[in-house]
């Protein structure tokens, strides 16, 4: 085992990746160049073996790298390193260090599966959550991110675990491709120098990173912007013209800040390259998967917002976050009558029966009619702001909705 300076039971020397999609298969590149020994954990016993003869992912990831390349036989090729196995117990008890790729969705399963292991395991275990997601705790109904979940399900032997956050702004294909990428690390300082130190620092030139102590702000944005990407993606296809975009992202920025606020993150979470930096890409670019998804989804409109979904998954290599993450952030929103029309916008677009006329009008009413008139916020609502963050903002319905 590698002696660690900074926590001597963990070893850095090896690391596992639970979740090979896009983002897990481009992070298993990236320690693999580091020369780590990297398991990759896949339920499916014939991607795993696949994963193991070819040293690429036949599901994820590798058909993107061969277009941007030129070929399959210019797509790099995993590190002989890097080993997949369907034994999640394995994975769990050799490893010190766990990568989490999964969808928000997929978390809770695997927290339980992994509870049992972790119970019995004798050594420390750091999670390195990369997932960009919320959900609605089943006790409390409040919205958490990913960290708080994983906080709240092993509550029990919290001494024995850590969790590290990792926020944007990155893609998958400039990570597996080793192209310049900035990554914020968010949580205790202590164990976030490990994980930069020893997983994210040996190349500046192709990775590095920035520490944050608010892993809920960081959380909060990452998982916020995707909802704001499927919309700007879907109002690209809308023919508005190339003014209202800085509108969309400005006013979005607002409801983003005001949520994650309220889920417990700093105020200046959305003022790090985790919140603007992240959301500004995954708007601009259509390699974010939720940008696609919003175009695509106008490209495919059927009337039916279910049928319409499944169509565009069918198009996409790897599952957006953005649509399962409005459904929690709306039954939020509705309890505690918050107004926020970009992301009740959102809601009606991608879950609503409508017609292309009534999405576009949508999008308008959002940008164009919001019911706030100024852009700062005045002396004493900034002290209650600050005093009450969660109570203190405009509601949907009720007398403090007036203007």
């Amino acid at each position: 085992m590698l002696w660690n300076p900074w926590n001597p039971s963990l070893d850095p020397g090896r690391i596992a990746i639970i979740g090979p999609g896009r983002l897990g298969t481009a992070f298993a590149y990236r320690f693999g160049r580091d020369n780590k020994r990297v398991i990759v954990y896949y339920h499916d016993i014939d991607v795993c073996k696949a994963i193991n003869r070819e040293h690429l992912n036949p599901r994820h990831l590798t058909e993107d790298l061969a277009r941007r390349l030129g070929g399959m036989d210019k797509v790099p090729r995993l590190s002989q390193k890097v080993y997949a196995t369907n034994n999640l117990e394995q994975v769990i008890e050799d490893n010190d260090f766990i990568f989490l790729s999964v969808t928000m969705d997929r978390l809770p399963e695997i927290l339980n599966h992994t509870r049992p292991i972790l119970e019995r395991k004798g050594t420390n275990t750091c999670f390195i959550s990369a997932i960009k997601g919320l959900t609605a705790d089943e006790i409390t109904r409040q919205l958490i991110t990913p960290s708080q979940l994983i906080r709240n399900n092993y509550f029990r032997f919290k001494d024995r675990f850590d969790v590290v956050s990792i926020g944007g702004p990155f893609f998958d294909t400039d990570i597996a491709l080793g192209n310049p990428v900035c990554l914020t690390v968010a949580g205790a300082k202590r164990i976030c120098r490990i994980v930069r130190k020893e997983f994210l620092g040996s190349n500046r030139r192709e990775l590095t990173s920035l520490y944050n102590f608010d892993a809920v702000g960081v959380e909060a944005c990452g998982a916020l912007k995707n909802i704001v990407a499927n919309v700007k993606g879907l109002a690209d296809r809308l023919d508005l013209g190339d003014s209202i975009p800085g509108t969309l992202f400005s006013r979005a920025g607002v409801e983003v800040r005001s949520i994650s606020r309220i889920l417990g993150g700093s105020f200046q979470a959305f003022q790090s390259q985790a919140g603007v930096g992240d959301m500004y890409v995954t708007l601009s670019s259509d390699a974010s998967k939720n940008h696609r998804y919003g175009r695509f989804f106008y490209e495919l409109f059927t009337g039916n917002a279910l049928e319409t979904h499944l169509k565009v998954l069918q198009k996409i290599d790897g599952k957006p976050e953005g649509p399962n993450t409005i459904l929690n952030v709306h039954k939020f929103l509705e309890k505690r009558n918050m107004y926020s029309p970009i992301f009740h916008c959102a809601y009606k677009i991608f879950n609503e029966e409508r017609s292309r006329e009534e999405i576009r009008e949508q999008i308008l009413q959002a940008t164009q009619f919001d019911r706030r008139t100024k852009e700062y916020i005045r002396p004493v609502s900034r002290l209650l702001y600050r005093l009450f963050p969660n109570l203190w903002y405009r509601r949907q319905r009720g007398l403090l909705a007036n203007p």
